[in-house]
């Protein structure tokens, strides 16, 4: 049993070495020399952390052209109903730019809508998708710019579902970036976005619809899962793509890049290289000194010169706690160069929770995003609260 001295809620242990058991020495190497690309903005992140690893002119606001569709697709799998038909409007039948030619009246399922909005960059489908979720394509613009506050996406404005060229419509690469790691956890999402060719059915004609995805990566690349393109006059070419290798996904942003595909290649490779994805702490591993083990095990990017860098902090949960009722002993925080990167909970060495599925662990960001969803009513007070809680200690 851990003594009574640290019953107490709060108390935190700095122990560079409490699952190894040996001191690191802090590393004065410098990072990885980035991959410089010939896009006036980019960024590359790391999935499952949600790290950006990579970053050039990374937040300055930009015109995104079609990778506003990243925004609009995770709002309406969020929102909708993915079996829902969607009535193709005279307003979206009448859309500029890329189409999946849509006729007025037309439904279809917001599902298959959803293919041909992120395969082919339909703008008549964005059109359809946000007046069906939204009400009208004021309301659901609404929606995106609340998501992307929720997200904690400063440098981001939504005037549209589609992404055609208006004041005001903007984002960065680096929160282009953060809300594409937000979308590829939903497994729906990352579907529809590694889909080479999808097959819709087509109420006018015996042949069914069969569009081909715009993003060349899916070919080009090794890995590659995702996510979109995007193209105005103004915007000029726009990219974000993903790729997972080694049980690793990355995904990489370039705003104006007149050699998009060959930069992403170049991007994804030098992040696979220099940013594994490492095991910091394995479920059941003890810690050193105490009689304690983590009860998640803990991933995260860390190039090689960093590694020496890393420090974890042992938060001890004070007894009368409903969590220390529950079997939960304390928190074991993670920190790189001072900053927290994530937290996981800890156990008495064999205690049952440890037979438990794990609990993805939680970043200060995903902890703000579940208060804020709790909140604005997304979720129950009670569930979202327990959850809250229960990541913090």
């Amino acid at each position: 049993m851990i003594g009574r001295q640290l019953r107490r809620i709060g108390i935190a242990l700095w122990a560079a070495s409490l699952i190894w058991g040996t001191s690191f020495t802090a590393s004065v190497h410098a990072a990885p020399n980035p991959y410089h690309t010939s896009a006036k903005a980019s960024a590359l992140v790391d999935v499952k952390s949600g790290r950006i690893l990579y970053s050039e002119n990374g937040d300055q606001s930009m015109r995104i052209a079609s990778l506003t569709k990243i925004m609009t697709a995770i709002v309406a799998i969020e929102h909708g109903k993915l079996s829902d038909q969607v009535k193709t409007s005279n307003r979206a039948v009448g859309k500029e730019g890329s189409s999946i030619y849509l006729q007025l009246g037309e439904e279809m399922t917001l599902l298959n809508m959803l293919y041909g909005l992120m395969l082919r960059s339909g703008n008549d489908a964005a059109t359809a998708i946000a007046e069906h979720v939204g009400g009208s394509e004021e309301g659901f613009v609404h929606l995106m710019n609340e998501k992307a506050e929720m997200l904690g996406l400063t440098n981001t404005q939504f005037k549209n579902p589609h992404g055609l060229d208006a004041e005001g419509h903007y984002s960065s690469a680096n929160d282009l970036a953060k809300l594409t790691a937000y979308a590829l956890r939903n497994p729906v999402f990352a579907e529809i976005v590694s889909t080479k060719v999808k097959s819709v059915p087509n109420p006018h004609e015996k042949w069914q619809y069969s569009w081909t995805n715009k993003n060349k990566m899916l070919a080009m690349y090794e890995g590659a899962d995702g996510v979109k393109t995007g193209y105005t006059k103004k915007a000029l070419r726009c990219l974000v793509s993903s790729a997972t290798r080694n049980g690793q996904q990355l995904a990489a942003v370039t705003l104006n890049d007149r050699d998009d595909w060959v930069d992403h290649s170049q991007m994804l490779d030098w992040g696979f290289k220099h940013y594994p994805l490492m095991e910091v702490a394995s479920k059941g591993q003890s810690i050193a000194g105490y009689p304690l083990a983590v009860g998640n095990s803990f991933y995260y990017p860390l190039a090689e010169e960093e590694r020496g860098s890393l420090q974890s902090r042992l938060v001890v949960l004070d007894m009368a706690t409903m969590n220390y009722k529950l079997g939960e002993r304390g928190a074991l925080e993670w920190y790189l160069n001072d900053k927290k990167i994530g937290s996981i909970p800890v156990y008495d060495i064999g205690s049952t929770r440890m037979s438990l599925p794990e609990r993805k662990p939680m970043s200060d960001a995903a902890l703000l995003l579940d208060y804020k969803k709790a909140s604005r009513g997304h979720e129950s007070f009670i569930h979202s609260i327990t959850a809250v809680i229960g990541a913090l200690f």
